[in-house]
């Protein structure tokens, strides 16, 4: 295979072939339903965790000219032959079959039933390598607002580390409760219109309630669409490593109609490059 060969999308809503070995328990489930976040110690066996470092490390190294059509800069705009400040693979399923087959893929998938319900799907799943003594945080947003504005959703991300992540190396911040929020104004990081992440306007909202999440490697996080989330500089000396999974209940055609103008400046901008 090389770096022209087409790859088919993975069906990421196939039923997992292995059965589920951890579950969350009805105080999580109940936690996650008030406060639109969870924060879980372990959602994996402790030994598929060096497995899953090596698939992820080689998307990322060897694999790159595999991966170039998907690989982007969440901080920056995409520029040739410059190394990105934080890269990031979509679907890295598409590249990594293996990753879908894991238990951490199955067991994430049982999750995402108890905390949706029994309809809830996989739907994708990127991977973000934010470098060692990085000075580039992913800021703060709500995943809905890089969404179509012509649909509503319920869905979840599962945040999965692995490696130990810490207020050190950039571990996962939410807001409690900011679920129950409406999308609020964002604009393009650093409000460049070229560069594909995107931050909440700034002064548009009071972080101070947030709180911060860290696990140890094989751990995990899981939020709603609307739950306002952040993570941090990385001061360590390794590359902090993240697995994404997003799951959905629903996705519906919207009876009354929304803009979001941060992605049509986002549209206009890469038309015009």
């Amino acid at each position: 295979m090389n770096a022209t060969t087409p790859l088919p999308v993975p069906d990421y809503a196939a039923p997992a072939k292995l059965a589920p070995t951890r579950l969350l328990t009805p105080e999580q489930v109940a936690f996650f339903q008030k406060n639109g976040y969870l924060a879980v110690d372990n959602i994996m066996p402790a030994e598929e965790i060096p497995q899953v470092r090596k698939i992820y490390d080689r998307l990322f190294n060897e694999d790159r000219g595999l991966t170039e059509t998907d690989l982007y800069d969440l901080t920056g705009a995409k520029e040739k032959g410059k190394k990105e400040d934080v890269a990031q693979i979509l679907q890295p399923g598409k590249y990594a079959p293996a990753l879908l087959e894991t238990q951490m893929v199955a067991n994430l998938k049982a999750m995402m039933k108890q905390l949706l319900g029994p309809e809830a799907r996989m739907v994708g799943d990127h991977a973000i390598n934010k470098p060692p003594h990085n000075n580039s945080p992913t800021p703060w947003h709500q995943d809905e607002a890089y969404w179509s504005p012509a649909k509503e959703y319920r869905g979840l991300s599962v945040w999965v580390a692995l490696q130990p992540a810490t207020k050190l190396n950039g571990c996962m911040h939410f807001v409690p409760g900011s679920h129950n929020l409406e999308v609020i104004p964002h604009q393009p990081i650093g409000d460049n219109p070229l560069t594909p992440g995107l931050e909440v306007v700034p002064g548009a909202f009071d972080f101070s309630p947030a709180v911060a999440c860290e696990l140890p490697a094989g751990g995990a996080t899981f939020h709603l669409e609307r739950t306002l989330h952040y993570t941090g500089i990385n001061q360590s000396d390794d590359y902090r490593r993240a697995y994404i999974a997003v799951g959905t209940q629903f996705e519906r055609a919207r009876t009354t109609p929304r803009r979001f103008p941060w992605q049509e400046r986002q549209l206009a901008a890469r038309k015009t490059k």
